[in-house]
């Protein structure tokens, strides 16, 4: 980790959804010489490709309709600090010939200008996909990859990395504590036991809404096993007393049944459910690599 923090070369951190890689991002800059320099993130997902583009590398006045003034893009705005690029793997192609650019050149080409301007940043990248065959099926470049990927970083989901639980429970609950402006704190034996056990098929952010929960209902004392298992007990077959699962799965199922519903559709589907297209994918990728690569029979 220390050789990662300490270097100027990008980052390239992957892992499944949930498990924590933007915390790492903000914990390497935090830690490394740029700390006190700006640390500017952007979702590559969760923006359209045609507005990306001027959000990234900014644009001139008069380049495209509407635009009225000059506006510096999130590289520029990084200058000095760090340009964190969550879900990289979303990024369209010919974004990412001008990505490369910025990695090669150390510069940037706002919409519209005629010159480039030169930034200094350290770029830190997160992913869910396989980069690797995401080149192999021509959906992400190579030269992008092997720029990005000099200092890799993956993070493995949380079940398989029991040493984390105890570290991360103990600051959600210490910031809830907080937040809350409750006057007493952590967790007991039995709960960190307990939640140590548990399979976190939603990785750190459902550990983070169950540490959430429990301090709501802990009130001032230490969490213990019934605030960290009452999500838990709620999730019940009415009359049956047995489990239905997390709230995970009670998502994935939701999702599954939805598409099912609508044939399939997977824009009627995300319109049903009140969320993005880009997102649908998204859960349905995880789910998929959670089953082995194994079709869902959606």
């Amino acid at each position: 980790m220390n050789q990662v923090v300490d270097n100027e070369i990008p980052v390239l951190i992957t892992g499944p959804t949930g498990t924590g890689k933007e915390m790492v991002a903000i914990s390497i800059h935090g830690s490394g010489p740029r700390k006190n320099k700006p640390f500017v993130a952007i979702n590559c997902g969760a923006i359209p490709e045609n507005l990306l583009e001027s959000e990234l590398f900014g644009y001139e006045k008069g380049a495209f309709t509407g635009a009225s003034d000059r506006r510096m893009g999130k590289f520029e705005l990084a200058n000095g600090g760090v340009m964190f690029l969550d879900e990289i793997g979303e990024m369209s192609l010919g974004l990412q010939a001008k990505l490369l650019r910025v990695l090669q050149e150390r510069e940037v080409d706002r919409l519209g200008s005629r010159h480039p301007v030169q930034v200094d940043v350290r770029v830190i990248a997160t992913t869910n996909r396989n980069l690797a065959q995401e080149v192999q099926s021509g959906r992400f470049r190579e030269d992008v990859f092997y720029r990005l990927s000099v200092m890799p970083f993956t993070l493995p989901p949380l079940r398989e990395r029991p040493e984390d639980i105890q570290l991360l429970a103990t600051e959600f609950a210490s910031r809830c504590f907080r937040r809350n402006s409750r006057s007493g704190g952590g967790i007991s034996d039995e709960a960190m036991r307990h939640l140590k056990s548990r399979p976190w098929r939603g990785n750190v952010r459902e550990l983070e809404n169950v540490i959430e929960r429990a301090v709501l209902l802990a009130g001032n004392g230490p969490l213990q096993l019934e605030h960290v298992r009452s999500e838990e007990s709620q999730l019940l077959q009415p009359g049956a007393g047995q489990p239905i699962g997390t709230i995970w799965e009670m998502e994935r199922d939701l999702i599954l049944r939805t598409l099912e519903r609508h044939g399939g559709n997977r824009t009627h589907a995300a319109r049903t459910l009140g969320i993005s297209i880009r997102t649908l994918r998204n859960k349905l990728r995880e789910y998929r690599e959670l089953n082995g690569g194994i079709p869902l029979g959606i």
